[in-house]
């Protein structure tokens, strides 16, 4: 009987080991498929083009943003960045910008091209595949396209000019991309090479006003991601403006901008209209529930009843507007 159970146990392990490194096969299947189609995608919305060439990048950006494979492989949130400069440090250890996926489909995947090729493999440390594709950064834009001044920093902006290869990061079970990165595998390739570009003086302005009078930059004013006849898109702006003058009074700026002075490992940033929409629904939870910011101790702080109170009117106005040119969006604009 004995000798009965044990074979009963010993076959029922290996039924389930075998079950088991059947679902490992199948899962790795499921995701090389989606990243080649992914692959497919990209070099075929955002094919490999002069990196000046404004054309082809509204082209992309437009693609990327209204129902494309990319934006449905998101989730909630996606980790956005660099890797951590010392070689083998982990992901919840390596600083990272937290966005919106609509923000980081429609400010920053479109800045690079792709050509196309991909890698994947499965890192046992992060249990995540990591898929490599490889892309070049449109590094010869107008300032005033890129979501913020990457210039603010002369390490970032030699950073992004010299990457050939997006990271993409995936979990297994829900197949959502959950970190992205951007980096030179070290690797020469012979199409993703591009001519450095100076870059461009920086005045500590996260937003400027341009020759013509116009706003910069534009992409943070959701030129180009909510269409032009979008009859909320004149009113984002203007409410955006009053949030930002009360968020001043409430200590809410200087940590989320992209420089990043707290050194804080989750960033998230509110320094444009359009990074702020991505955040504002937990911005509005984190003041509403009074979750409120850090002092330079790191101790919470209190925010005054007054300014408090502006904060749920200005942002709630805020937060209402965002919500309904969403929702205009996704009823008249059709997938691409």
């Amino acid at each position: 009987m004995r000798g009965s159970l044990a074979g009963i146990v010993v076959g029922c392990v290996a039924l389930a080991l075998g079950a088991s490194a059947q679902s490992g096969r199948d899962g790795r299947a499921n995701i090389e498929a989606s990243v080649r189609l992914l692959a497919l995608e990209l070099k075929a919305l955002c094919p490999l083009a002069d990196p000046g060439d404004q054309q082809a990048f509204d082209a992309c950006r437009q693609a990327l943003f209204h129902g494309s494979r990319l934006r449905a492989s998101l989730g909630a949130v996606l980790l956005w960045g660099r890797p951590h400069p010392t070689a083998g440090v982990s992901l919840k250890d390596t600083a990272l910008t937290q966005f919106a996926p609509e923000v980081w489909t429609g400010l920053y995947a479109p800045l690079f091209m792709f050509d196309g090729t991909w890698r994947l493999d499965y890192d046992e440390g992060e249990r995540l595949y990591r898929a490599r594709l490889g892309a070049l950064f449109r590094n010869a834009l107008d300032p005033g396209q890129y979501p913020y001044p990457f210039w603010h920093s002369a390490k970032k902006w030699n950073d992004y000019q010299a990457a050939n290869t997006l990271v993409l990061w995936i979990d297994s079970p829900s197949a959502n991309i959950v970190v992205g990165q951007f980096t030179n595998d070290g690797q020469e390739h012979s199409g993703l090479r591009s001519q450095p570009v100076a870059r461009p003086p920086f005045d500590g302005q996260w937003m400027w006003t341009d020759a013509k009078g116009k706003l910069q930059p534009a992409p943070a004013l959701f030129r180009g991601l909510f269409s032009d006849d979008n009859p909320y898109l004149r009113a984002l702006e203007p409410r955006y403006r009053d949030l930002a003058d009360v968020r001043r009074t409430g200590h809410c700026n200087g940590c989320h901008v992209p420089n990043n002075p707290e050194r804080l490992k989750r960033l998230v940033l509110l320094q444009t209209p359009a990074h702020a929409a991505s955040e504002i629904k937990r911005l509005m939870r984190a003041v509403r529930d009074n979750d409120m910011p850090l002092d330079d101790s790191h101790l919470y702080r209190e925010i005054d009843p007054d300014t408090r109170a502006a904060l749920l009117d200005y942002g709630g106005t805020f937060e209402a507007t965002v919500d309904a040119a969403r929702a205009w969006e996704e009823e008249h604009v059709k997938p691409r």
